[in-house]
């Protein structure tokens, strides 16, 4: 009997191990692959830092402190900006204003490029410096970056909203079940 708890304590002994070198080795696998998706990541976001670094760098900050513009602009988005995170909270039940919300949101993303491009070529009418690059930096980060910050707050609630759709519906089958179930017996 001890020779079989012997022989048994050692298969399980070189499983045991088996398992662990194979966790080691996926563990190894793993790591590489963070390691390298890392090293892309930051080497793929160098163009839009050099961007960035680039129009802090262009901007005549002594013009942008005097001038009203930049800042009735930012003010303005600001505040809109916070009108429509309070109107997505306040609204998350009503899918209805929120599609629409979604709707406003990427249309102001999606019109974004041909203001740029109109500001870019009328700037010196409001304006000593030209802030509308043709890569479109500042009326990202001013006009479409908070509107898509929106989109994404309404995506997520949406989907919220679907999962638990989906768990009232999985309940209300299975309740519809069990009363057939019950009825057949009866």
């Amino acid at each position: 009997m001890g020779d079989a708890a012997a022989g048994g304590a050692s298969v399980v002994g070189r499983a045991v191990e088996e398992v662990r070198s194979a966790l080691n080795e996926h563990a190894d696998v793993v790591a590489e692959l963070f390691g390298r998706v890392s090293t892309e990541l930051r080497s793929g976001f160098a163009p839009a830092v050099d961007s960035f670094i680039g129009f802090f760098h262009a901007v005549d900050w002594k013009v942008w402190i005097r001038s009203t513009w930049p800042y009735a602009s930012v003010h303005f988005e600001k505040e809109l900006s916070l009108l429509c995170y309070v109107l997505t909270i306040i609204s998350r039940r009503n899918v209805n204003f929120q599609l629409v919300l979604s709707a406003l949101t990427f249309s102001g993303v999606f019109l974004a490029e041909r203001v740029n491009t109109f500001l870019g070529q009328n700037w010196k009418s409001f304006s000593g410096q030209n802030y509308f690059d043709p890569q479109g930096l500042f009326i990202s980060v001013i006009w479409s970056g908070p509107l898509l910050l929106i989109t994404i707050l309404i995506l997520v609630n949406t989907l919220v909203t679907l999962c638990m759709l989906m768990v009232r519906w999985k309940r209300a089958e299975l309740r519809h079940r069990a009363r057939q179930a019950r009825n057949k017996q009866d």
